[in-house]
């Protein structure tokens, strides 16, 4: 069993068209990651939100997971990005962590169900396309 990344030179031919489709879902949600990563770093510096919704003014529980998020989201676009193994899980941890901390902690971001079912949704696309790819590469 090989660790090595997901190689895009293997999208040539028809018969990876659902690795082709995988890479591509991963490119997205290194992007989405990024972006999100950005955010939570734009929360931290002060870039987002008023005077009253500074950092410092925010609960610890608060600054703990926007820090945590802030870390971990860019590190998870760039495994997604390359498409390695070690992407899709350090991912699959911040959707999971994420999903945690709306469900059973929504005093920290607010317990926003919408979240999660975006979260839960990502997570299916990621899963079905990931057993669909696994299934044209042999054995």
């Amino acid at each position: 069993m090989s660790v090595a990344a997901i190689s895009s030179k293997r999208i040539e031919t028809d018969e990876n068209v659902w690795t082709g489709r995988l890479v591509l879902f991963l490119r997205i949600m290194a992007v989405l990651a990024i972006l999100k990563g950005l955010y939570h770093w734009a929360q931290v510096t002060g870039f987002v939100g008023s005077e009253d919704a500074a950092f410092e003014n925010q609960p610890t529980a608060w600054q703990v997971a926007t820090v945590y998020f802030a870390v971990i989201e860019p590190v998870a676009a760039v495994g997604l990005w390359l498409a390695t193994p070690w992407g899709a899980v350090v991912w699959l941890t911040t959707v999971v962590s994420m999903a945690v901390i709306e469900l059973m902690f929504p005093g920290i971001y607010g317990g926003n169900v919408l979240v999660v079912a975006g979260e839960a949704v990502m997570l299916a696309a990621y899963l079905a396309l990931a057993w669909m790819a696994a299934r044209e590469r042999p054995p």
